[in-house]
């Protein structure tokens, strides 16, 4: 353990971190930015004590369990988890990921873009969040519940799933779909996407012959998708993907050909909405 080194990067953060991310009211008497110790500490779960001795270098060697609250207290992504980790003297556990906390970074992202759908996936395969574009195109997500809150689940047990794609296209999705939880499967087996799979399993003999396959390169989503909408016939979108590492969450982001029909139905559609 390096104590110099750990309240030197508690510190920090602590200054880096502003009341307004925490959910805490700045108040017109901080005089400072950042948090104050004993905020860290109420975040973290610990007494302010404890924390405030960790930052002046006289602390006892933290818990594994003292190293998690304090990184989930600062908001550390997983680079600094690790090494808040490294600098207690400890490996830091295998880190599982979240995916129902939307970044408020991405959130932004998605809330600007008004005439493109796009959709916040966890690794699961869970819409986290939809633009009003995307509820137009793909309807509220939201309103499922229970197993079918994953779209691969849906995809193989509800029919009104596949509704929205030509049925020459079905065969791919379903291959494109199985790759995909079976990526989150093998880094968490015994987790949610294992429950997925069971569940599918137990229900869908198309997905066990497909997931026999063992296909685990199949696919990336193919830039050019091709839907069928009931309001306004079929489009053509183009798809484009950006990775939260930090959070395990893809944006997907459909967009049409400039000037093409695709873009005047995409328009016409988002202008009902």
């Amino acid at each position: 353990m390096d104590r110099e080194l750990l309240a030197d990067f508690l510190r920090a953060r602590r200054e880096a971190l502003q009341p307004e991310e925490v959910g805490l009211p700045r108040g017109p008497r901080r005089r400072t930015g950042g948090l104050r110790r004993e905020e860290v500490a109420v975040l973290a779960g610990m007494s302010a004590d404890y924390y405030s001795r960790l930052e002046q270098r006289r602390g006892p060697m933290p818990s594994e369990q003292m190293l998690t609250a304090l990184a989930r207290g600062l908001r550390l992504s997983p680079t600094e988890r690790e090494h808040l980790f490294a600098l207690g003297g400890l490996s830091a556990p295998r880190r599982v990921q979240r995916d129902e906390r939307v970044s408020p970074a991405m959130t932004r992202i998605v809330e600007s873009l008004t005439e493109a759908p796009a959709i916040v996936f966890s690794r699961f395969g869970e819409a986290l969040l939809q633009n009003r574009a995307a509820k137009a195109l793909f309807g509220d997500y939201a309103r499922f519940t229970g197993m079918s809150r994953y779209l691969v689940y849906r995809w193989f047990t509800d029919p009104a799933q596949r509704d929205l794609y030509p049925p020459e296209d079905h065969a791919l999705r379903g291959r494109v779909f199985t790759v995909e939880i079976r990526t989150a499967y093998t880094a968490d087996p015994a987790g949610t996407a294992g429950e997925i799979v069971d569940a599918l399993l137990a229900v869908s003999p198309e997905f066990a012959e497909v997931w026999r396959r063992h296909e685990v390169d199949l696919v990336h989503h193919h830039d050019l998708k091709r839907y069928r909408h009931p309001a306004v016939g079929e489009l053509e979108l183009h798809s484009r993907r950006l990775i939260d590492p930090d959070e395990g969450q893809d944006l997907l982001v459909f967009e049409a050909e400039p000037g093409s029909p695709s873009a005047e139905k995409l328009r016409r559609l988002i202008s009902m909405a």
